[in-house]
């Protein structure tokens, strides 16, 4: 596939203009390559050395990643930003990133990926960003208990990096927001939901939702964010032809 007919491809699929008043990040193509042909797509969650090494070493074409090298205001290319732009282009390798509209998208998205994991019924929009719902809520079959939730967030049994166990011991009804939003859990309270699923832990959180009666699981924000790149691999494996992989880069964080 030419590299300007994937970029395309993408940003059609996440309905990327849809966010260019709300997100901060450059959305979409974000460095080229001289060889315009894309056969090898490796994902990854951030746009980092360790990545870059990894998709070079796995001869990936382009790298689509959720966190990308730009956001917002113009940047000098020094420093740390000038050795990651370098090594792309000497080792000719394009970067695509995905903000908010991969947190967003309802089938391909960190937050749709991460409920239908959990096995969230009647799914829908939620967590207002700028106008925007990036996040969602739904309902489990049957409720759970809260380590039973998170046992399904962290399967491996590392467990998430915070908790705040301060609501029902059975819970059926969950919001989540991946990444960076505990200040989310505010609408998750105005909702009367059961949990709230989000990966960034906040000490500012912690009365309110002790009043409130919620429980709040911090999953990381590496970790909740993980699903869709691998979602978009996936989708690139199946429907484009692409040969994809994965790049497993946590932070524990």
């Amino acid at each position: 596939m030419r590299l300007e007919t994937l970029d395309c491809v993408l940003r059609e699929l996440l309905d990327v203009e849809s966010f260019a008043s709300a997100d901060k990040a450059l959305n979409g193509l974000q460095v080229d390559r001289d060889s315009r042909e894309v056969e090898r797509v490796a994902v990854a969650v951030d746009a980092s050395m360790e990545c870059f090494r990894r998709a070079a070493a796995w001869r990936a074409d382009l790298l689509f990643v959720h966190h990308g090298l730009f956001w917002g205001n113009p940047v000098a290319l020094t420093g740390g930003l000038y050795a990651r732009v370098r090594f792309l282009v000497e080792n000719d390798l394009a970067l695509f990133g995905a903000h908010l509209p991969l947190d967003a998208h309802p089938e391909l998205g960190n937050n749709a990926a991460l409920a239908r994991h959990i096995g969230l019924e009647r799914i829908e929009r939620f967590g207002e960003y700028r106008g925007l719902l990036i996040g969602c809520k739904g309902v489990l079959p049957r409720p759970l208990t809260l380590a039973e939730v998170e046992q399904r967030i962290c399967p491996q049994g590392e467990g998430c990096i915070g908790r705040l166990p301060f609501g029902k011991e059975r819970i059926a009804t969950v919001g989540i927001v991946s990444g960076g939003d505990p200040h989310g859990v505010h609408e998750a309270i105005e909702d009367g939901l059961d949990l709230y699923i989000t990966g960034d832990a906040s000490h500012e959180i912690y009365h309110a939702c002790l009043e409130s009666g919620i429980n709040v699981l911090f999953g990381g924000h590496y970790a909740t964010e993980t699903w869709g790149v691998r979602e978009v691999a996936k989708h690139l494996a199946d429907n484009e032809g692409l040969e994809t992989a994965f790049l497993d880069v946590p932070t524990g964080l």
